[in-house]
């Protein structure tokens, strides 16, 4: 049934008094009337003409405890998912430029990647950066980077999110402080940190201190934003890159959710009311070729998340239980045999991701197997999104799927699986002891080498890799950014003498000190790390404080 003619059941004539419409009264829809292309209604909700009791508690209406179908009562109706493609190279200049190429194409969000040596809290003429500068993000070193990066771009007027985790205070710090020079306080800043540091240690390796300290400092920001940059997400709980180290679909969200209940129980340690900071967690999840496995893995997600923040953290308002993600399309499925394959797989990927109810999305370029993405390449991944949006019709229902035997049994078959994986961390002491004993990466591993032998057998077909190959060879697109040469580094590293001569070195090691002090004393150390940013002490500077006295991890 379609959910405006017909027999309407009452708990969906009370759904559409009580909160349907409130909800469009507050965000009009994007359009009057919304048709197919032969012209037939398009309705906001399909439901049964008649609603078993079971309904409510698996499924529900958008808007609704326990959100399987969507934590917005229109979801794309009224507001498009946020079309934030990952993006950052070279230096500073020159992601600003592809940045705001990107903005003036339509993107509505920033997605900022830094380079491998910002990542470990390295300066960029540090001996281990060497051939890592600008390499797979952007060069940051100080304040003066990050002022160059969003010159000219309104940062009240953008949302920006920031792949950044062991130094994420620093670079937060950073983007806090331009915002200010803009004369945007810390307060109008929207956006979101990644500041996930469990991962780093079982699926992607840019750690530098040990995980006990590091939980605390992520727990720290997540409690300074809620007090100084309430409108700022801080922290993005990811499960992509466990998943592009080799997990399953359940692991993926298991573990994501695993580390969740970390962070959490960091933060009510440092006295934070569950509410106060519970609406302002966010997620990274990844979308894989299964399609449909990936829709189901969405829409059970987000029922689990509900009930756990709901049943096990007391959580009150409903905005607490709600499970808000952002989407990329995956990487480990890119494959530098033909290419233009690629765009296939990225389109029904991010279908999976917008037919599951996400919130934002990148959808990844063709080349990105052979080298950083062509201007070109990046602006067809960025029309693919507009095509979703605009063209197929995918966006004008809520839950499409929704009620599909199909679908509904996935869905409900991955929660159990995601829940029974969530009971195994738990065993092995939850996720900050799984991680120090490996019991989280012994379970990414064994997934990935049982993916990997059903594609060497041929048991899981890669198209172009194991079936269905040519011997014309792969090339990689021609380079348009100077990170391929000697320019881009040279150029940051003239940049970060400048920064270092510039500056009163006098005022540099008086915040250095104080910083160093702080941590020596288990005492709150974002006021110094802010105060160091604002006097240009760089990235290196601040992490070889902070490595000073936690030392670093070594696996």
């Amino acid at each position: 049934m379609n959910g405006s003619n017909g027999s309407l059941p009452p708990a969906f004539r009370d759904w559409s008094a009580n909160v349907l419409e409130p909800a469009r009264r507050r965000l009009p829809e994007r359009r009057a009337a919304f048709v197919t292309a032969s012209g037939l209604p398009v309705p906001v909700l399909s439901v049964p003409e008649s609603l078993e009791p079971s309904y409510q508690e698996r499924l529900g209406f958008p808007g609704e405890f326990p959100f399987t179908r969507g934590i917005r009562p229109t979801m794309y109706r009224s507001r498009l998912w946020t079309m934030r493609q990952y993006s950052g190279f070279a230096t500073a200049a020159e992601s600003n430029r592809r940045y705001r190429a990107l903005l003036a194409s339509g993107q509505d969000g920033l997605s900022v990647a830094f380079d491998l040596p910002t990542q470990l809290g390295l300066d960029s003429d540090h001996p281990l950066s060497r051939g890592e500068v600008g390499k797979v993000g952007v060069a940051i070193d100080s304040l003066a980077d990050m002022e160059l990066l969003f010159q000219d771009i309104p940062l009240d007027r953008v949302s920006t999110s920031m792949t950044i985790n062991a130094p994420a205070a620093v670079l937060l710090a950073m983007y806090a402080v331009v915002g200010e020079q803009q004369g945007v306080g810390f307060r109008q800043l929207k956006g979101t940190v990644q500041n996930d540091i469990l991962k780093e240690y079982t699926a992607r390796g840019t750690y530098i201190f040990p995980p006990r300290p590091s939980l605390a400092l992520a727990g720290e920001l997540i409690a300074w934003c809620a007090a100084e940059m309430p409108g700022f997400n801080p922290i993005s709980i990811s499960g992509y890159h466990i998943r592009e180290a080799g997990a399953t679909a359940a692991q993926e969200v298991a573990f994501t959710f695993a580390n969740a209940i970390a962070y959490v129980e960091t933060a009510l340690q440092r006295g934070l009311a569950i509410d106060a900071f519970a609406p302002r967690l966010s997620f990274f999840f990844n979308a894989a070729s299964d399609f449909f496995e990936e829709i189901a893995k969405f829409r059970a997600a987000r029922r689990i998340w509900a009930r756990l923040v709901r049943e096990k953290f007391r959580a009150t308002k409903l905005e607490s239980a709600m499970l808000r993600f952002h989407v990329q399309t995956a990487g480990h499925t890119l494959t530098a045999q033909q290419v233009d394959n690629n765009l296939g797989r990225v389109t029904l990927q991010a279908m999976a991701a917008i037919l599951g109810g996400a919130q934002s999305l990148h959808v990844n370029a063709k080349d990105e197997a052979l080298s950083l993405p062509t201007d070109a390449s990046a602006e067809t991944a960025l029309r693919i999104q507009q095509i979703l949006a605009f063209e197929t019709g995918i966006a004008d229902s809520v839950d499409p799927l929704g009620g599909s035997y199909h679908v509904e049994m996935l869905t409900d078959t991955l929660e159990r699986a995601i829940l029974d994986c969530m009971a195994e961390v738990e065993r092995a002491g939850g996720a900050l002891a799984a991680t120090e004993s490996g019991f989280i990466q012994r379970q990414i591993e064994e997934s990935a080498y049982r993916q990997q032998r059903a594609i060497d057998h041929g048991e899981r077909i890669i198209v172009g890799v194991n079936r269905f190959r040519t011997e014309v060879p792969e090339t990689a697109p021609p380079a348009t950014d100077p990170s391929d040469g000697r320019l881009g580094v040279d150029a940051q590293l003239e940049r970060l003498a400048d920064v270092r001569a510039r500056r009163d070195s006098a005022v540099v090691g008086t915040v250095l000190g104080q910083l160093e002090g702080a941590a020596r004393a288990g005492k709150p150390v974002m006021p110094e790390i802010v105060s160091a940013v604002r006097a240009y002490a760089t990235v290196g500077e601040i992490c070889a404080v902070l490595r000073s006295v936690w030392g670093e991890h070594r696996p």
